[in-house]
């Protein structure tokens, strides 16, 4: 099967700017079940800048996996801007990374724990963590995508802001 022309356009800058920032990135993932890290692996190549990640789907692996403080899941929950900053760090931290990036939401059909379907943060983490908001508005699928097509975007963002 092809990669997705979107995603893979996407990837491909994300490995360029790595590369020429001699730079790795580290991927924790929930929501989006390792699409993240799959869309990074179809760069041919990506083995110089891409460790590896880690699909945290259930609260038990981000808090033995990624340390995500038990505090932070029972006072905002499991998607939300502080497990989102949490797993990047942790997935940062845990396999020695340059930059960590995370994803959660609630990819759908429904609503789980009061927050809508579609409502995701992903974390991007390297000298410092900041958090992004999305809220999607597709089915499960075009959730999940749209999430990684952002994480890309962002990553992209913040490779081009690096001296």
């Amino acid at each position: 099967m092809d990669p997705d022309p979107e995603l893979y356009a996407l990837a491909e800058r994300v490995g360029k700017g790595l590369r020429t920032r001699q730079q790795t990135v580290a991927v924790a993932e929930s929501c989006t079940g390792g699409l993240l890290g799959g869309a990074l692996t179809d760069v041919p190549g990506s083995s110089s800048y891409f460790l590896g990640g880690l699909i945290a789907y259930a609260d038990q692996v981000k808090l033995d996996q990624l340390g995500v403080p038990a505090s932070t899941l029972k006072t905002h929950g499991a998607v939300s801007a502080e497990t989102a900053a949490a797993m990047a760090e942790g997935v940062r931290r845990l396999l020695r990374s340059g930059l960590g990036v995370s994803i959660t939401g609630v990819a759908g059909p429904a609503a789980e724990d009061n927050k809508p379907a579609g409502l995701t943060f992903i974390g991007l983490a390297d000298s410092k963590t900041t958090t992004h908001r999305f809220q999607w508005q597709g089915d499960r699928w075009d959730n999940r995508r749209r999430s990684v097509l952002a994480a890309l975007e962002l990553l992209v963002r913040a490779l081009e802001g690096m001296s």
